[in-house]
């Protein structure tokens, strides 16, 4: 069911609803890369206070929100995008989705506004797993997994609900999840 090496078709994390680990708290993952030596990807939905005017000087009126990829290397800088047919770069991991490319190409799109926020998703550091990590992970029940969803969900503005739209996706079997509280104590 992982996957994050068939062009197509990149895998989505979803945490369980009651997720202690606030790095992952109501979280939708995007695989970039899984293979049996580890897997990387990045939190979709948990949006920092930079702008990406904010981490890259070069880019002095991009009002990019930049979201925090997840608990690793917190002083590195990736991108995903869906804009191949200017940036000519990247690795496509999902249908017209694109992981990385030529940052100097992506910031000479940026200060000329030929590309806007809908296009590129800008993380500070990454999700990382070694080797089973991530399928044990899953096999305690802390991950869902899908790789149904439209590649365009994954450069939506409204991060908040973005957990409740893909597990409300994943069918009548989870659907209900989507509703739990966040604190069971609420209920």
């Amino acid at each position: 069911m992982l996957n994050a090496t068939d062009p197509k078709t990149a895998s989505l994390l979803v945490s369980e609803p009651f997720m202690l680990d606030p790095n992952f708290k109501r979280s939708v993952v995007l695989l970039a890369e899984h293979s049996d030596e580890g897997t990387v990807g990045y939190v979709l939905n948990q949006r920092s206070n930079l702008m990406l005017k904010d981490v890259i000087q070069d880019c002095y009126d991009a009002n990019f929100p930049v979201f925090i990829g997840g608990p690793v290397g917190n002083d590195t800088l990736h991108f995903i995008h869906n804009c191949y047919d200017r940036m000519n770069s990247g690795v496509q991991i999902a249908d017209g989705v694109y992981w990385g490319g030529n940052f100097e190409t992506l910031k000479l799109l940026v200060n000329s506004n030929q590309i806007d926020e809908s296009e590129v998703k800008f993380f500070v550091g990454y999700s990382g797993w070694g080797e089973g990590q991530l399928h044990n992970e899953i096999d305690q029940n802390s991950w869902l997994v899908t790789n149904n969803y439209t590649p365009s969900v994954l450069f939506v503005d409204d991060e908040e609900n973005l957990w409740k739209e893909i597990v409300t996706g994943l069918g009548p079997k989870y659907a209900h999840i989507a509703n739990f509280p966040e604190n069971p104590m609420w209920n």
